[in-house]
């Protein structure tokens, strides 16, 4: 397979052009607006609080009125609700890590960004994505002042129905990430 290192893409039928083709595409870190960075950061800052089992810490990630939909489509709205929706998961059940890739952030109005990611998860003990749990992420995050918060935090199974050279690409992207 070739990889290239490309400008984030611009939309979905792009990347997934490129998996068709056999190209795994890496997004390098080109900014394009003032909300990038922070979007970008506070993406990170709620992928670490996963990474680390902090329901604190990841439920500090959103507004007051935040929501989330979780892999098997459960939603959960309220800061606090996404803090107690998760402490128990995260005190009795050992999570597996996420590794990320993100496609795009767009600034979609003044102080309000969305971001697009491709996600695998390797499971405690593991050194590897299990690709049966890719995941396509799409965060939306407005200022609150001088911080940022996530508004809606989406996930949905990255399941690429009859195409498994889809499936094969996108782990191939991850795994890599995941070896950076």
């Amino acid at each position: 397979m070739a990889r290239i290192l490309a400008p984030p893409v611009s939309n979905g039928r792009e990347f997934f052009a490129a998996l068709t083709r056999g190209v795994a595409v890496v997004s390098s870190p080109v900014m394009t607006s003032p909300a990038e960075v922070p979007t970008r950061a506070l993406y990170q800052r709620v992928l670490d609080a996963w990474n680390r089992r902090s329901a604190t810490d990841f439920a500090a990630c959103f507004a007051e009125d935040g929501s989330i939909v979780g892999f098997d489509g459960s939603p959960v709205d309220g800061r606090d609700e996404i803090g107690a929706h998760l402490s128990p998961i995260f005190a009795n059940h050992p999570t597996a890590a996420y590794v990320a890739v993100v496609r795009e952030v767009r600034e979609i109005a003044p102080g309000v960004a969305l971001l697009r990611a491709a996600v695998g998860m390797v499971p405690p003990g593991q050194a590897d994505i299990n690709p049966a749990v890719n995941s396509m992420q799409t965060m939306v995050a407005s200022a609150h002042g001088n911080e940022w918060r996530i508004v809606m935090l989406h996930t949905t199974p990255a399941a690429f129905h009859g195409r498994p050279e889809a499936t094969e690409a996108l782990s191939a992207e991850l795994r890599a990430r995941l070896r950076a």
